[in-house]
């Protein structure tokens, strides 16, 4: 089954976090994994969920997508990533 990783961001260091953006799209692959939204400001229909960036991942199994979480040498990225952002990130198995 299909697990999506959604993380929702907003950016307090761009030129620290770039780092993060050159290099974690090869982590995702590694794992399996593809960008399904990359970076957009998505625009909020209902509720007050106010998102400044979105990014969804799609793994073809939770096991890929905390692979990927968990992958020792992507850490100095999320790092990085901790570091010039304040982040959301939650797992989501899809339907199929």
């Amino acid at each position: 089954m299909k697990a999506y990783l959604v993380l929702d961001f907003s950016i307090h260091d761009l030129p620290g976090f770039m780092p993060y953006i050159e290099q974690i799209p090869q982590f995702i692959g590694k794992h399996g994994g593809k960008y399904i939204v990359q970076g957009v400001t998505p625009e909020t229909m209902e509720g007050d969920w106010q998102p400044e960036r979105l990014v969804i991942l799609e793994f073809p199994s939770a096991a890929n997508a905390k692979e990927f979480l968990a992958d020792p040498d992507a850490q100095p990225l999320f790092s990085i990533r901790h570091a010039s952002t304040n982040s959301q990130l939650i797992l989501a198995e899809g339907c199929f």
